[in-house]
């Protein structure tokens, strides 16, 4: 019997409080999913989540009646949210499928945990903890679980077919928490079962694969969707670009200490295109702030072999840092993934590398003059003032961005 009580996140009093109301007077409640998954694979829990057998408009009154505020996030489909101390707890009905259309499910409740768990998609997320944290399997999960597998409960088409976001599950799961070659009956049915990923929202679509690449290692899971034809049907700009560059990038992450991000990634992943990477933002629904990281990014000049300290610095003030470090840290992953086989590329990682960090620390000066100066010398608006500013930016440049006001103000004379 496999049993988690004597974990420190299943005696949180918290958790306790929430699990005594949902079992007390008849009513049952369970632990289920991602809690019991981490718990086993000895990864770190964010969130609990808890079924129950009760309808929701039950546990509404169960937690009103004991002072504890609850927020119906999805009654209808039998979610109600607990906070408990500040900590919110989402606690589900028990759930059968009544129709599914491939993107949305309309659901029924039910007392039968058999039928709540054999509904849902992985056997790693398909595990339940009771009250007295012995580990409930309905679905052959926990062999998975020890060999690192990830499958299909039940019939791998019949899951797909119910939400074709499954496919983009799992391989988000698999890059987790999968181990070797994804398994081949899951792998054979995702192949068939691709073009349903067409019928999605682009949010759901970038939403699942941003979560992918937030993976501490994507590599294997992105070459399996590649494999399967399913990475370019979702980014076609990998097509002739590659993921060539992934495991590169992902090995600087972990000898340089970056944190991993999915845009940095992403961007590995596709062409420096500006124009079609506008496109792919628009498709898959990038927000502004995303979609600005891969346009600078594009559209920030390539780093030279050979570039001197003032260049850079008016590389960057022209520009702006943010594209011209994610251009060096591209770069850098590259020549660092070739240098272990060519130690002479040993002096291009550390010239690349003090670039980043000089590019890290930049702070943008700015020029001490505007085109009211230009007009207080009696200049007449129109294109002049411009002109001339320009000229005073790029001698300001020029000389470093050392131009006082003063003597800015004294060469503007000498122009006029």
């Amino acid at each position: 019997m496999v049993n988690v009580a004597n974990e420190a996140w299943f005696n949180a009093p918290d958790l306790k409080k929430a699990m005594a109301l949902l079992n007390a007077d008849g009513g049952e409640g369970r632990i289920a999913g991602g809690a019991v998954r981490n718990s086993l694979m000895k990864i770190a829990i964010a969130d609990v989540d808890l079924a129950t057998t009760l309808k929701p408009e039950e546990v509404m009154a169960r937690a009103k009646a004991a002072g504890i505020k609850a927020i119906p996030t999805g009654i209808d489909h039998g979610t109600v949210t607990l906070v408990i101390d500040g900590r919110p707890f989402e606690v589900t009905t028990l759930r059968r499928d009544v129709t599914t259309d491939g993107r949305r499910a309309e659901v029924a409740f039910t007392d039968d945990w058999q039928e709540d768990a054999s509904r849902r998609d992985l056997t790693v997320n398909g595990l339940y903890a009771d009250a007295t944290g012995e580990v409930i399997d309905l679905v052959e999960g926990l062999a998975d679980i020890e060999t690192r597998t990830v499958r299909f409960i039940g019939d791998a088409e019949t899951r797909i077919r119910e939400d074709y976001l499954r496919i983009l599950r799992y391989f988000r799961f698999f890059a987790f928490y999968g181990s070797g070659r994804p398994d081949a009956a899951a792998l054979r049915a995702m192949a068939r079962e691709k073009d349903g990923l067409k019928r999605l929202s682009a949010e759901r679509v970038w939403s699942e694969l941003k979560k992918l690449l937030s993976a501490d290692d994507p590599g294997r899971a992105l070459l399996w969707m590649r494999t399967a034809g399913i990475l370019t049907l979702i980014l076609p700009e990998t097509e002739k670009w590659g993921i060539d560059e992934v495991p590169g990038l992902i090995a600087a992450e972990r000898a340089f200490g970056w944190k991993p991000d999915p845009l940095l990634r992403l961007a590995s992943m596709v062409p420096p295109d500006v124009e079609r990477l506008t496109a792919m933002a628009e498709r898959l629904r990038l927000s502004k702030q995303e979609a600005a990281f891969l346009s600078e990014w594009a559209a920030s000049p390539k780093i030279p072999e050979k570039i001197a300290a003032t260049a850079f610095r008016r590389m960057l003030y022209r520009s702006g840092k943010g594209g011209v470090i994610v251009r060096l840290k591209l770069q850098l992953a590259i020549v660092r993934a070739k240098s272990e086989s060519d130690t002479a590329l040993m002096p291009e990682v550390a010239r690349l590398s003090a670039l980043l960090r000089e590019a890290a620390s930049w702070v943008r000066p700015v020029f001490p003059l505007t085109g009211a100066d230009v007009l207080a010398k009696g200049v007449s608006p129109g294109p002049r003032v411009g002109e001339l500013l320009s000229k005073l930016e790029e001698e300001w440049l020029a000389g470093d961005f050392n131009g006082e006001r003063p003597a800015l103000l004294a060469r503007l004379d000498t122009l006029l």
